[in-house]
């Protein structure tokens, strides 16, 4: 499984996201876009959004900490 997460340093919901995936012992690769402009559009062009946290977990694309759509794409329901 392969678990990304676009972030920023001061967005308070990529907190959140990462500590679940933590908890839930789910490994991720975190790509801050506050810092990599390349990563920046490749975030928007997968997601249509600005906002972190997009999350995408095995190409299914999440925008903001929703628990129940991550539990879903996770398989931990």
């Amino acid at each position: 499984m392969v678990v990304t997460i676009y972030t920023t340093s001061t967005c308070p919901w990529c907190g959140v996201a990462k500590q679940y995936f933590k908890d839930k012992e789910v490994d991720f690769r975190e790509v801050n876009v506050q810092h990599d402009q390349e990563a920046a559009r490749e975030m928007i062009s997968k997601s249509g959004q600005m906002g972190v946290p997009v999350i995408d977990i095995n190409g299914v694309i999440i925008v903001g900490f929703d628990q129940s759509r991550i539990d879903n794409a996770l398989n931990l329901n």
